[in-house]
């Protein structure tokens, strides 16, 4: 049966809007993902250079040593750009503060991650979990010991030979260990499909909301407004 024009049958009633259907709920503004996606690169710009600058047989592939010394300098000075331009978006500041608090049901979710517990409800938490928060926190040290110790190698000037040595032992193993934490960090974003989404589109499903982040998907309210 077809409606006439400014008609409504029990059909248009009840059919719920598309992303009520969908139960997507909000996760990640516009700046939030900017922020992400663009820091990312520069990490990983910075991560592939270092690695032809310090395996042999990649710096024999690529040549061209000069460049990529430039490339690697540069791109890591940039690294806490988005940042911090991004502080003006008043969601990412509320992020941030969200990362930088550690409660009673993160202690909890380390527990069970450490016992291997994966029973519902054993691992409560908020927008992000325990083990995000100390990636983050990991990361926001690391970065500036980073800028500091490359400073020190890059501008010869700044310091007696004894600094810069160590400066370079420092900075060697520190960008080891970050490709290594990097690296199970996208091994984690590929084990998740909804999770890396959610980075792309700034929304996720609130059936996987309510299995990873319950307290958080318990402080949303309604499904996504197509309008936003």
């Amino acid at each position: 049966m077809t409606s006439m024009p400014g008609s409504g049958g029990p059909t248009a009633a009840t059919t719920p809007p598309p992303a009520e259907a969908a139960g997507r709920i909000r996760r990640f503004s516009r700046a939030e993902r900017w922020v992400h996606r663009t820091t990312a690169w520069l990490m990983l710009l910075c991560v592939a250079t270092a690695a032809c600058l310090y395996v042999p047989q990649l710096a024999e592939l690529v040549g061209r040593r000069h460049l990529v010394v430039t490339v690697h300098e540069w791109s890591g000075l940039l690294i806490p750009v988005p940042l911090l331009a991004g502080l003006a978006s008043r969601a990412l500041r509320a992020d941030l503060s969200r990362l930088n608090r550690f409660g009673p049901h993160d202690r909890q979710w380390l527990r069970a991650v450490r016992r291997r517990d994966h029973r519902p409800g054993s691992r409560p938490a908020g927008k992000f979990n325990a083990g995000q928060k100390l990636y983050a926190a990991w990361i926001a040290g690391a970065v500036p010991v980073m800028t500091g110790t490359g400073l020190l190698m890059w501008f010869t000037g700044l310091a007696p030979l004894m600094w810069r040595t160590g400066a370079t032992f420092v900075h060697d193993w520190l960008a080891l260990a970050i490709g290594i934490v990097l690296a199970g960090h996208m091994a984690k974003a590929l084990a998740d499909p909804e999770a890396r989404r959610g980075m792309r589109t700034g929304s996720v499903e609130r059936p996987w909301a309510r299995a990873e982040h319950p307290l958080w998907e318990e402080s949303t309210g309604r499904p996504e407004d197509p309008k936003r």
